[in-house]
């Protein structure tokens, strides 16, 4: 859209990917003294050498500097998106290829593309409002200043998973994310906290490791790790059945941190126990690490082994659809004392498995449909999420029963704009046409209908019509959700809520804007995947 070099460009996704990390250990340097502070207490207070630390306290100081940090990356992450060159999407871009380990071959190998680009901005995104969300919403919990430097370091793990092209730094950046997650959800979190947080970091480490020793057997036997240039070889120096050993060892990995059916059960433990801004992360951004290598990685790497289970994928795939939305439709019903943020967690099952299902099709039109629900996928429910964490801070609960007793929660007559935010989001995330939603769900159906040669067409129509049913489901318990919450009698004793705040309007606006704007004009993201993807799929990436 606008021309810069390529060295900026180099410069900017460097940037992109080191700059929340410096700004972790920036926001751990002692804190100025407040003002008529007494000069002996403050004897070991170094000044702070970045600008957005200061404030009237040393916890606004340090959460400032969270949106100054995250503000800036997201500028950045946007002045890449407008050099971006969207003509040749396909095309790595803003390059860096340097030498880290040569006895390994392991290199500092940065780049983007169209799959790539929406993700890198999406987090950057989600990060920011999160960081604006907090600075008005402290957290509640210990010192803000370690929450601000895991949040930092967070962004840094998922933004140099989305943009690293070596193997072994794919490991290292998905493996970086776990330590601040956890830490968030165990500190920052709800009852049952450090439960759920080991539970998370126990099913994703187990995963992991498996993933390790997959990645390791594909880049000793083709002798490299860099990941482009496995990708055009698509696969040729690479046997069978290290293509299917491979294959099976990297996806369990992938499949857990997506999270694939049955490998699931830590989600939603970990969603309804972490912190709002924790949740909107988990479920916007760190869902996608999953699907994102088995679209980087699996497809071009080992095509004959994701072959080989490609049917076995579309079948978790669909159970998971079905079985998140059953799930969801028990918690909706009345006396069942379902957990709103819970609720959400199980319907991230549901609608990550039409991603899976697009990608098991091993066809432009599903991975394209399963990118663009990625994307639909971080946007809505990482807004849901956010209203969620509005309803508890107004009423001090998430429980159904409690919030709705036994008329409903009556949102649209005691807080209209909140009640009517969470109304658009229910249908967003059941798939409106002419909202984000609706784009990707359809698309992987619509791979299912005409899967990849060598797939079992049969099946896949199989696949299809359950997976039809359950947006069925989906819209079902949306429903019911908006029915209990939004909808009921309006007593004259009971007390109006608090509406939509100047800051909340803020952190939600954009992701409302971007629900509609991706569902009235789907080119702007599918003309970034589709020729990407379609050089994926015939071997690798120019």
């Amino acid at each position: 859209m606008i021309g810069i070099s390529e060295s900026v460009m180099q410069f900017l996704l460097a940037f992109v990917v080191v700059g929340p990390l410096l700004g972790a250990l920036a926001a751990l340097l002692p804190s100025r003294p407040s003002p008529g502070r007494h000069p002996s207490r403050s004897r070991f207070a170094a000044p702070l050498l970045v600008t957005g630390l200061k404030g009237k306290s040393p916890e606004q100081a340090v959460l400032r500097h969270g949106v100054t940090v995250t503000g800036v990356v997201l500028a950045a992450a946007i002045v890449l998106a407008l050099g971006f060159d969207h003509a040749h999407p396909s095309k790595m871009q803003a390059t860096t290829d340097i030498s880290w380990i040569p006895a390994l071959h392991v290199r500092i190998h940065l780049g983007i593309d169209g799959i790539s680009l929406p993700l890198l901005v999406l987090t950057a995104l989600l990060t920011f409002l999160c960081a604006l969300h907090s600075y008005f919403k402290p957290p509640v919990g210990p010192a803000p200043k370690a929450f601000v430097a895991l949040l930092l370091l967070l962004e840094s793990g998922t933004l140099a998973t989305f943009a690293v092209l070596d193997l072994v730094l794919f490991f290292l950046a998905f493996e970086t994310v776990l330590v601040p997650m956890y830490f968030l959800i165990a500190r920052w979190g709800g009852e049952g906290r450090r439960a759920a947080a080991w539970r998370f970091i126990l099913y994703t480490l187990l995963g992991s490791v498996v993933m390790l020793l997959g990645l390791l057997l594909i880049g000793i036997k083709a002798g490299t790790f860099d990941m482009v240039a496995l990708a055009t070889d698509n696969g040729r120096s690479l046997t069978a059945s290290v293509q299917v050993i491979a294959v099976l060892a990297i996806g369990i990995g992938l499949a857990v941190k997506t999270p694939m059916w049955p490998l699931h059960s830590w989600l939603p433990d970990a969603h309804t126990a972490a912190p709002t801004v924790g949740s909107v992360l988990l479920a916007g951004v760190l869902l996608k690490m999953g699907t994102y290598g088995f679209v980087r990685i699996l497809l071009p790497v080992a095509p004959h082994g994701f072959h080989t289970f490609a049917p076995y994928l579309a079948a978790f795939a669909v159970a998971g659809i079905v079985y998140g939305s059953l799930a969801c439709l028990a918690l909706a019903k009345q006396g069942a004392k379902g957990d709103l943020k819970r609720l959400i967690a199980y319907s991230s099952v549901g609608h990550m498995g039409f991603v899976l299902l697009g990608i098991a099709t091993m066809t432009p039109t599903g991975v394209n449909g399963a990118l663009f629900a990625n994307i639909a996928h971080g946007l809505i429910t990482g807004l849901l999420f956010f209203l969620v964490g509005g309803i508890k801070d107004r009423t001090g609960t998430t429980d159904l029963d409690n919030l709705a007793e036994s008329t409903g929660a009556a949102l649209y007559g005691r807080a209209p704009r909140l009640g009517g935010l969470i109304a658009f989001g229910a249908v967003a995330s059941l798939g409106l046409p002419g909202l984000a939603g609706f784009w990707g769900e359809m698309l992987a159906l619509l791979g299912s209908f005409d899967p990849a040669a060598g797939l079992s067409r049969p099946a896949f129509l199989t696949f299809m019509a359950i997976g039809a049913f359950g947006t069925l489901l989906t819209a079902a318990y949306m429903l019911v959700v908006v029915r209990r919450v939004c909808m009921g009698a309006l007593p004259q004793e009971t007390p109006k809520l608090a509406d939509v705040h100047g800051f909340e309007f803020a952190a939600w606006t954009p992701l409302v804007a971007l629900t509609v704007l991706a569902g009235l004009w789907p080119k702007a993201l599918l003309g970034l995947t589709d020729p990407a993807v379609q050089q994926l799929l015939a071997g690798g990436t120019r």
